[in-house]
């Protein structure tokens, strides 16, 4: 595996490795899963990706297991628990968000089905493939996201901010952006392909 190419930012950390060849942008399809990109998403605000992936295990306990069911159902004293937890970003803001966005989750499941029904129906239930050379070359933000990001924000949804929705569609596998050198950039494609057989 060490000599693969790999897109640039993976590096040859232990966590960002792993993560960027079996996750980054294979297509997901499962609502956990979006849920607990959206919390981590906008938790990474201001932060780099790697400090919340070293704290996602911490998430995955403090946020049982990210079903949005159980979140959208915290009180103020699981509020007070999450703030005095120290496996995750204790940001009141954040926090709060976490758990209000639980509750448009579950309002876009009521409409749509699916989160994830919602969520490809932007690209017609196709992966948009770009074709980068280079890392500089992608965008932090597209139409794409800045529209996605504006009905979510009229949904009632919040940190959801143009630049966080792109990484979210990024790592879902909505848009493959990892660079044409990446062996990832072919690899995703054919699972999307296994998976709509």
């Amino acid at each position: 595996m060490k000599d693969l190419v790999r897109c640039p930012w993976s590096g040859t950390h232990e966590v960002l490795v792993p993560y960027h060849d079996t996750e980054w942008g294979n297509p997901v399809h499962d609502d956990v899963r979006h849920f607990e990109f959206l919390v981590l998403e906008a938790a990474q605000a201001g932060l780099s990706w790697l400090t919340i992936l070293k704290r996602r295990d911490g998430y995955r306990r403090a946020y049982r297991g990210f079903d949005p069911a159980r979140v959208a159902r915290f009180s103020a004293r699981d509020v007070t628990r999450l703030l005095g937890d120290a496996g995750i970003i204790r940001n009141r803001a954040k926090v709060a968000s976490s758990i209000a966005n639980a509750r448009c989750f579950l309002e876009v499941q009521r409409e749509f089905g699916s989160f994830d029904a919602y969520l490809w129906k932007w690209t017609g239930g196709k992966p948009v493939v770009n074709h980068w050379e280079t890392q500089k070359k992608i965008p932090a933000r597209t139409e794409l996201s800045d529209a996605i990001s504006k009905d979510l924000k009229e949904r009632g949804f919040s940190f959801v901010g143009s630049m966080i929705v792109y990484s979210h569609l990024q790592a879902v596998g909505v848009v493959n952006d990892h660079l044409v050198s990446c062996f990832r950039w072919k690899q995703v494609q054919k699972k999307r392909k296994g998976a709509a057989a």
